[in-house]
């Protein structure tokens, strides 16, 4: 069925002086708006009962299937306020497809990518007033489909429940973008071939999250996985993808290998490279061409890339106890990147692939 979205219920909706003081400071996912969707799956009526409601605590059954077998996925997008003050979103059909994508692979009904795209606007009007305007701040949307059938039994689930949450977040980097420190795993894995890697879940998440605490440990910021099978090829940080630029102008990235997230991020930086004076390449990455990339010059710039941060510039990579430095360039292609996704996203520059979408 198609998600039919009546008026935003009568609440009482937070008043202005604390969204005020919200949005001095917003943080990353620590407030939440007003409202959130709300669908309901059942083998037996398929989707329905999409509804908006007030935000709120969800009451599951301890034998909920999605508390025993981690059958769940979720997706991350945002909202941006323009300087005339309209709202838009940045390529939700992209995020609708990869949520069709992710439900595939875990087992869980399929959401018609025009549903998704409905649920994301009707949020987003009825929380408008929660878009932040500030510098580089936007309203973060997190999507998630858990399985909520009261088994225990290893099966796939025949209920379900869609939702949607939203928070408005700050800039990423509160004093200005900086490079970061970055260790490198030699032993633990995100995914593994065949696995959920290319799927959004939270597994992946928990997967990558005792690698990370060595990473801290190490006096790093974040963890770069290599591939499960011989540790040798790089895949992904933990929460985004990994790009080098090349002293000859290539913008490369390590092709999707299933084990690898499919980053909206990453495939937008890809196709804005042509215009940025940079070739793209997708291709598999060796960790000692890296390396041995640094030592020689031929590597220039190494960044990281998602939803939250854009772009995140590094510094260096850690393996075991030798750290590779990148050198510090006076006009990094990272930060040219950044500035060109983020001025499409805001509305300061034109959007020829067409991926903004304004929603009121």
């Amino acid at each position: 069925m198609a998600f039919d979205f009546a008026a935003a219920p009568d609440i009482a909706p937070a008043d202005q002086s604390h969204l005020d003081e919200v949005f001095a400071n917003p943080g990353f996912g620590n407030h939440f708006t007003d409202h959130m969707v709300l669908a309901t799956w059942t083998v037996e009526q398929g989707w329905h009962d999409a509804k908006l409601v007030a935000y709120a605590p969800m009451s599951f059954d301890p034998a909920s299937a999605v508390f025993h077998y981690a059958q769940e996925i979720f997706e991350g997008l945002k909202a941006y306020r323009r300087a005339d003050g309209s709202v838009w979103l940045f390529r939700p059909e992209a995020n609708a497809a990869r949520f069709v994508s992710s439900a595939e692979r875990l087992a869980l009904p399929v959401l018609g990518e025009e549903d998704f795209v409905a649920s994301v606007e009707a949020l987003v009007r009825a929380d408008e007033r929660w878009v932040p305007g500030g510098h580089e701040q936007s309203l973060y949307l997190r999507p998630f489909m858990i399985a909520n059938e009261n088994f225990l039994g290893v099966r796939d689930a025949h209920t379900a429940t869609f939702c949607i949450i939203a928070s408005p977040v700050g800039a990423y980097f509160s004093g200005g973008v900086s490079r970061v420190d970055i260790w490198v795993s030699r032993t633990s894995s995100r995914a593994g071939a065949g696995g959920t890697g290319a799927a959004k879940c939270g597994g992946n998440y928990a997967a990558s999250l005792q690698a990370t605490r060595e990473a801290y440990a190490n006096g790093c910021s974040q963890v770069l996985f290599l591939d499960s099978t011989d540790h040798s090829h790089i895949d992904e940080l933990g929460g985004m993808n990994f790009f080098v630029v090349t002293a000859d102008g290539q913008l490369v990235t390590p092709t999707l290998t299933g084990s690898i997230l499919p980053g909206v991020t990453r495939d937008s930086i890809l196709k804005l490279a042509p215009q940025l004076g940079l070739e793209p390449v997708e291709r598999r990455i060796t960790l000692d061409e890296l390396l041995a990339g640094i030592a020689d010059g031929s590597v220039t710039e190494a960044f990281a890339c998602g939803t939250a941060a854009v772009v995140t510039p590094i510094n260096s990579l850690k393996v075991d106890e030798k750290v590779h430095t990148l050198p510090e360039l006076d006009q990094p292609r990272a930060l040219a990147v950044r500035e060109a996704l983020l001025d499409i996203q805001y509305g300061r520059a034109e959007d020829p692939f067409g991926w903004t979408r304004k929603v009121c």
